[in-house]
């Protein structure tokens, strides 16, 4: 089946863009993942990328963090319109760029809250102290549905897969990205975690409704939780379709062998 030939990001405009790749070239070790991807995301919108393994999911995201294993060769990527291709990491989340990790790491002896502390006073350019950030973390492991011991625990040490991932996105709440990356945020997940870990996507979008949102998945199941605004399948390092969200309905029912 021929990809679609309708444009890709149709969906944000050019005064719109919040995050735009273009182009995109990617290496990894001399070998090529990532051949030419182009995607817009727009303020307040959420897109989701799908694809079967070794499409170049993770690789994207890497990239998007600025992982220096990742070796862009051609194109570049685009934070409000400022070309941020050649930007180090923490410079990328300083900006405004946030990363939930497929995976988060474990580090032992450093709690949820000293964590936070860190990160929103890089973030921010302030130096906040405890006591500052605790009610704000506090109210928002709330309306996570998050035991409020949770800050003093190591980061992620002994932690479930669904705490983790409402860890991750705790921290979207607490550093208050322009843009979030949420790479297969729903991996390793049963249907009561994906639902937790959803709704608190959800409530952080709720309160920054200008939120842009790419979510990296293999599976429909999330989307029916979180709605996207678009759907892009990634096959072999390319976009090769995109749509609305009858698109991954389409693709439950036909498979990647549809797009090949």
């Amino acid at each position: 089946m021929s990809p679609s030939t309708a444009p890709q990001n149709a969906s944000a405009s050019d005064d719109a863009a919040l995050f735009r790749i273009e182009d995109l070239h990617v290496s990894v070790e001399a070998t090529p993942i990532l051949k030419g991807v182009d995607l817009t995301v727009g303020r307040g919108e959420v897109h989701a990328l799908m694809g079967p393994n070794g499409s170049g999911k993770s690789t994207l995201a890497n990239t998007l963090l600025g992982s220096p294993d990742y070796a862009v060769s051609q194109g570049r990527i685009l934070f409000k319109g400022e070309d941020i291709t050649s930007w180090p990491t923490d410079v990328r989340g300083k900006a405004g760029i946030f990363l939930a990790f497929q995976y988060p790491e474990e580090i032992p002896g450093v709690p949820v809250i000293q964590f936070l502390r860190q990160a929103l006073s890089a973030r921010k350019g302030i130096d906040f102290s405890i006591l500052e950030l605790r009610l704000t973390i506090m109210e928002w492991m709330e309306r996570l549905g998050m035991d409020p011991s949770f800050g003093d625990r190591y980061l992620n040490e002994g932690f479930s897969g669904g705490e983790k991932k409402r860890n991750e996105v705790l921290q979207m709440a607490i550093l208050e990205p322009e843009v979030a990356i949420l790479d297969e945020t729903d991996s390793g997940l049963d249907i009561d975690a994906l639902r937790v870990v959803a709704n608190g996507v959800r409530e952080v979008q709720r309160a920054r409704p200008d939120l842009g949102v790419l979510l990296i998945t293999h599976y429909q199941r999330i989307l029916e939780e979180l709605q996207p605004d678009r759907v892009h399948i990634l096959i072999d390092g390319r976009i090769v379709d995109s749509g609305g969200p009858e698109l991954a309905r389409r693709l439950e029912k036909e498979g990647y062998d549809a797009w090949r």
